[in-house]
């Protein structure tokens, strides 16, 4: 019961703060409140999905009702289409789902979906370059000599 707890005040911490830092370098984007309607077989299926300098490092299925046989598989067939790809190209997969498990499949290629979307939001946007000073031209007059 403790842990559930220490799971549920894990994930408030995480809502919160929009992700959570392993490294300085990782966000981690927690699935469970931006996907609460992505339903598997057995319930809802969070994750936490860690980006380390713009790709995906690795995906973690947070506290489940799914039978662990047919989580294992699902995740074995989806999790390798994603990992090791950046945001924006990872948003683009057609995955494909394990065959036997096409709900606990397609609840984590939504929750995955939603997941990146919320971290391509979120994501700091680069500055824009410096734009030149709209100052007056000086114009040299040629002064003729008589």
């Amino acid at each position: 019961m403790k842990a559930a707890k220490f799971n549920i005040m894990l994930a408030a911490a995480a809502l919160v703060a929009g992700c959570l830092s392993a490294n300085a370098q990782d966000k981690v984007v927690y699935t469970g409140e931006i996907a609460k309607k992505v339903i598997g077989y057995n319930g809802p299926t969070p994750l936490n999905i860690t980006i380390n300098k713009g790709k995906i490092t690795k995906i973690e299925v947070l506290d489940n009702e799914e039978s662990p046989r047919y989580l294992d598989k699902a995740k074995a067939k989806v999790f390798p289409q994603f990992i090791g790809k950046t945001v924006s190209e990872a948003l683009k997969v057609k995955a494909d789902i394990a065959s036997g498990a096409t709900y606990t499949s397609n609840a984590l290629i939504e929750n995955i979906r939603l997941g990146l979307q919320q971290a391509q939001k979120n994501a700091v946007k680069p500055a824009k370059k410096a734009t030149k000073k709209a100052g007056k031209k000086v114009i040299k007059k040629k002064h003729r000599r008589r």
